[in-house]
């Protein structure tokens, strides 16, 4: 039996409770097909594997006693047509149609009256389509979100729907979902390499997002964390950061060979993620100083999502992940030294209990009234420039509706004055890059996309030189 009332985790509050009109919490996501989508067919698929979570039929009830947290209650008036709508794309039906159109999707709020989801279908995009999601941050992390999303996936154009849920649950392959998930995974275990003590709390934490970790039993790892994160220097002012406005700009990149950039990964004993983020950091570093921005010894901070929950369990909603704050060696000119500085960099937060601390705090966020929470956003706003994601997709095609996928593309929110979102989602050989900013202090978020670019093709050439020169 569906639940007609349910508290909000704290933790999921505090997302709710960032949501302003200059930083809507949502997350956005894309994929593109070749071909048309059937529209019913489409709703058919919604209304059979989305509406089995009562999260996406339940919309946000405010408190009305005091000290008392949101709600998420049915939607008496739920409307399957509000959340799934057809749009066209005005010509010429390209790429950069689409991504105006994406901006603009990610610049206007959701209905909180209603469930806080909304899809819309956007013929003419080339002999294809396209379809754009936006989802409320407070329903759930990006790793659930897109975990979701490929529940309506099917590994044929043909495949038939089975409604069992024993037969789907991602429990029953857990070697599927390192296969997809497996660099979060590794993440998540090596985050876990804490104390006895921290362990047993942050597992606590997993099992109830709304419990607050406490930071007395945690020991003076967690303690020491905490103290060394609000004691950090607020980020430098660069062009990235500053008074936001209403509307952002959305941008991807071009498909990028994943065996490419795995090679460059071989010759330099690095991850695909230490190249890829080496590559954006270049890029950054261009965009600034094309805008005249001297970059000598700059570093700024990107705050990285962690997952925190076990990949082999079933399906849960909600947010279940911490965040840990890599500074980007923006000023660092030459290449593999700037790849060896981030690597090295991103090897002690692995090792750091910075990412179940975080959750603590969001937990605390979500338990106080929404007035305080800007002194929380501060907490994080000020130690950080960016937001930076790494989500890995599927290594094969897969299929909408009947309709092989083409991309896939997913954006996260910022908080605070936070201006500068970075996505990186790999897919059936590819790797897209995703950028969203604020058109207030980045209008042309694609710049970035064309630096990157090039950092990588010059990435790609110094790997190649060094693999020729080993073996002559």
């Amino acid at each position: 039996m569906s639940l007609q009332r349910e508290n909000m985790s704290t933790v999921d509050t505090a997302w709710l409770h960032m949501e302003r009109p200059t930083n809507l919490m949502m997350i956005t996501g894309i994929m593109t097909f070749d071909a048309p989508l059937d529209l019913q067919r489409l709703k058919a698929l919604f209304e059979q594997r989305l509406l089995r979570f009562d999260r996406f039929r339940q919309r946000v009830v405010d408190p009305q006693r005091p000290l008392r947290g949101p709600r998420w209650e049915l939607d008496p008036h739920f409307d399957l047509n509000a959340h799934v709508r057809r749009i066209g794309l005005p010509a010429p039906g390209d790429k950069a149609a689409l991504e105006n159109l994406v901006s603009d999707l990610m610049s206007t709020p959701l209905d909180f009256s209603k469930p806080l989801w909304q899809f819309h279908l956007v013929e003419n995009f080339g002999a294809g389509c396209a379809l754009v999601g936006r989802l409320h941050h407070s329903i759930a992390d990006g790793i659930a979100l897109v975990r979701v999303l490929l529940s309506l996936t099917d590994e044929t154009a043909d495949a038939v729907w089975i409604n069992d849920s024993a037969a789907r649950s991602p429990k029953s392959s857990p070697g599927l979902l390192r296969s997809l998930f497996g660099p979060a995974f590794t993440a998540t275990q090596t985050t876990r390499k804490l104390t006895a003590t921290l362990l047993h709390e942050s597992r606590a934490a997993l099992q109830n997002p709304g419990r607050v970790v406490d930071l007395a039993k945690v020991g003076a790892g967690g303690a020491a964390t905490l103290g060394k994160m609000a004691l950090r220097w607020p980020d430098p002012p660069t062009i990235f950061k500053g008074n936001l406005g209403v509307m952002k700009r959305a941008a991807w990149s071009n498909n990028m060979p994943l065996a490419e950039v795995k090679a460059v990964g071989s010759v330099t004993g690095s991850t695909v993620n230490d190249v890829l983020l080496t590559a954006v950091t270049g890029a950054l570093r261009r965009t600034m100083q094309e805008r005249g921005v001297d970059t000598t010894g700059l570093n700024f901070r990107a705050m990285v999502p962690v997952n925190l929950r076990p990949l082999d369990e079933p399906i849960q909603l909600g947010n279940r992940f911490g965040l840990v704050f890599l500074a980007l060696p923006i000023g660092i000119v030459d290449h593999l030294e700037r790849l060896t500085e981030l690597k090295r960099r991103m090897d002690l937060l692995k090792d750091s209990p910075e990412a179940v601390v975080a959750i603590g705090v969001l937990g605390t966020m979500g338990m106080l009234p929404a007035d305080f929470e800007d002194l929380f956003i501060s907490f994080f706003g000020s130690k950080a420039t960016a937001v930076m994601t790494n989500v890995p997709g599927p290594r094969e095609p897969i299929y909408l509706a009947g309709e092989q996928v083409q991309s896939l593309m997913a954006w996260v929110p910022q908080s605070g004055r936070l201006g500068l979102g970075v996505s990186i989602i790999s897919y059936a050989g590819s790797v897209l890059v995703g950028v969203n900013t604020d058109a207030g202090l980045v209008p042309d978020p694609e710049r970035v996309l064309d630096h990157l670019e090039i950092e990588f093709a010059e990435m790609l050439e110094l790997a190649r030189v060094a693999e020729e020169t080993a073996d002559t």
